[in-house]
Formats: structure tokens, sequence, C-alpha cells
């Protein structure tokens, strides 16, 4: 598949999020996400990580479960925690 990257530009990144219910099923979810980051792909966006979690149906207010909400949240934050460890690293190289 054709990557719509341009070197050196800086992008957009995001993690996809998904649930598996009685409904849908693992490989309905699979298919959701792979058309969710394909999306996020042709407008630039660079996609981190897949997250997905068997419930009995969405949760009305945060569409998965308080315990998934904070593993993606930990997850997102260790990589911006990383990213600014990386561009410290750069710009203490630069001087």
């Amino acid at each position: 598949m054709r990557e719509f990257f341009i070197p050196g530009r800086e992008h957009e990144t995001a993690v996809v999020v998904g649930i598996i219910t009685p409904l849908q099923d693992e490989r309905k979810t699979g298919e959701y996400l792979d058309e969710l980051e394909f999306l996020a792909r042709t407008a630039g966006v660079h996609v981190l990580r897949r997250f997905t979690q068997r419930l009995p149906q969405a949760h009305s207010v945060t569409y998965i479960g308080s315990g998934k909400l904070a593993e993606i949240h930990d997850y997102i934050q260790a990589q911006a925690e990383a990213r600014e460890q990386a561009l410290e690293a750069a710009r203490a190289e630069g001087i």
C-alpha cells in the first residue's frame, strides 16, 4: 500500500480503539480498525497502536471501560514523554 507521508515533515499521531461485543466479533472489529487506520493514513496521520476491548456493549460515556481508558492514557503519556526526551537530546546535540 502506498504511504502518504512526506519525509522530514512532522505528522499527527493517533491510536485507534475498537470493541469486541457479542454482536461484533474480533474479525469484524479488526476490519473496522483496518479501515479507520487507512483513513487516518490518507489524512497524513501516523497510527501508533491499536487497542481493543471485549465488552457486552459500548460504555455509554467513554465507549470503553475505565481500565482500558487508563491503559490508553498511560500509553499516550509514555509516547509523549519519549518524544520530548528525543527532542531534548536533538536540541542538546545541536548546541
